[in-house]
């Protein structure tokens, strides 16, 4: 079973969060500031982490941003009581995966968790599918049906990651990160220049799927019903 590490100085969110989440046969680790969590994540295993913004040492913005550098892919949910747009724009544009405001149901907490995980399951399996087309990692092949489609290195990668997170918006300096690199010295309009290019070969009444705009955010890909 996974293993969810739950960063949050207040104890007793801490225990709440422990007691659905073992319920559901999670392994849990806990830790009570930023550089304590930061080096679970570092020297230990963990399938997921659930971070608060307010915390001692290293808060949670900052604890985003160094877990980003360490692993691109770990399942990150920020569970805090900042509802402010502001807050959520930027803790999406630090690397988190899904946000949840304190007072929360403890249930829908337990079925973000397994949705991220669900989505960590599809990345680590190299395949994925939407609508009628597939992408495959290992080979880097697409195929629309019995149809292959040719597409260079980055629209693929592009691709397959929104294909593996249907409806989660990715900034354009996560997008950027994650399929160009730390390093790389372009802009955003680099992901846009590529966006436009992916709208063109997959648009059409015959797809199952679209490239959608957040404004204001970035890209998501939507499952046509």
């Amino acid at each position: 079973m996974a293993t969810i590490l739950i960063a949050d100085d207040d104890a007793n969110i801490r225990k709440l969060m422990s007691l659905y989440l073992r319920k559901e046969g999670f392994e849990i680790k806990e830790a009570s500031d930023g550089v304590k969590a930061l080096s679970i994540v570092e020297n230990s295993r963990v399938d997921l982490v659930i971070l608060d913004i307010m915390m001692p040492g290293l808060d949670g913005w900052d604890l985003c941003r160094e877990i980003r550098r360490w692993d691109a892919n770990l399942g990150l949910l920020m569970v805090t009581a900042k509802a402010e747009s502001a807050h959520k724009v930027k803790g999406f544009r630090l690397g988190t995966d899904d946000y949840l405001t304190k007072p929360f149901d403890p249930i829908e907490l337990v079925m973000r968790v397994k949705a991220l995980l669900k989505r960590s399951l599809v990345i680590s399996s190299q395949t994925v599918q939407v609508g009628n087309v597939e992408l495959n990692r290992r080979t880097f092949q697409v195929n629309r049906g019995d149809e292959p489609v040719t597409i260079p290195l980055k629209e693929f990668e592009l691709l397959f990651l929104l294909a593996s997170h249907p409806g989660q918006i990715f900034t354009r300096e996560q997008l950027i990160m994650q399929i160009w690199g730390l390093n790389y010295e372009g802009d955003g309009r680099t992901v846009d220049v590529h966006i436009s290019r992916l709208r063109e070969k997959f648009t059409g009444n015959d797809e199952q799927f679209q490239i959608e705009t957040a404004r204001g955010l970035g890209y998501r890909l939507i499952p046509k019903p």
